[in-house]
């Protein structure tokens, strides 16, 4: 009865990792329960939405855009940008100036990261976490691991399923009674990883399910043809709803691999 001991080993892992990613779903569910509440009669702001739908590195790209199309910014289709105004009107305006520094001319990729790990934008998600609308840290890479757990249990049943198999011990069980018997963990791992496919799956990016609901309601009712909807569109889609060639292309800009070639594409200052 050699098998029997590999199942009641199959057993225990199986359902030791479904457990981890039932009460990590658990725990996120009460997150989205919090926001529920805390997220009724507010709106979500631009620099939220893009948080929400891209993180840090969508909030740089919004404000860079925003300032753009203010003309207190240029960004050239080379890759650099040049500041025009150096009032920044709120804190992630001022990150973007900062980000560029003090010649007041910079390439765009540098000053996408700085300003994505500026405190402004640290703030923001602390708000948004606070809020239950933007997805904890910890909580996006407890489900991501449970996941992989359950994964790999999968992969340990089967295992342990065909050592029973090609063990020469004596059973009175036929194989394929004993094969079916080590299918039920294994089934079990397939339908949680199907289950957190579906209900699981949104909580490992940066919106709670509350957060991407507000930002559906956003989207909804951001009608016009004005700047406030294609700021809405930028701050959902990315970089790729700008319109203009041009600026599209400024963001496509890739730095150089060699840092002479510094002098050859930096644009004229403004004046």
């Amino acid at each position: 009865m050699f098998w029997v001991l590999l199942l009641l080993l199959a057993w225990a892992v199986a359902g030791t990792a479904c457990t981890r990613l039932c009460l990590a779903a658990v725990r996120a569910a009460a997150v989205d329960t919090r926001a529920a509440m805390a997220g009724q009669g507010r709106d979500l702001t631009l620099y939220e939405a893009a948080f929400l739908s891209g993180g840090p590195r969508r909030v740089a790209d919004l404000t860079l855009v925003s300032m753009a199309r203010q003309r207190r910014l240029l960004l050239a289709h080379t890759g650099w940008a040049t500041v025009v105004d150096p009032r920044g009107r709120d804190e992630m305006e001022r990150s973007v100036i900062g980000a560029i520094g003090p010649e007041g001319q910079s390439r765009i990729e540098p000053v996408r990261d700085a300003a994505a790990a500026a405190d402004a934008v640290g703030t923001l998600a602390d708000r948004l976490v606070s809020a239950g609308l933007a997805v904890p840290d910890g909580a996006r890479s407890g489900v991501t691991a449970a996941i992989r757990r359950v994964r790999l249990a999968g992969a340990v049943v089967l295992a342990l399923g065909a050592v029973a198999l090609l063990t020469p011990v004596q059973s009175d069980l036929p194989a394929h009674l004993v094969a079916l018997w080590f299918a039920l963990p294994f089934v079990l791992t397939l339908s949680c990883l199907a289950i957190a496919r579906i209900e699981v799956h949104p909580y490992a990016r940066w919106a709670s399910p509350a957060g991407q609901r507000m930002l559906g309601a956003l989207v909804r009712h951001s009608g016009g043809e004005g700047d406030r909807r294609y700021l809405t569109s930028v701050a959902v889609r990315g970089v790729r709803a700008i319109g203009e060639p041009e600026l599209r292309a400024a963001f496509g800009h890739r730095e150089p691999h060699h840092q002479a070639s510094r002098g050859q594409d930096r644009p004229p200052r403004s004046r």
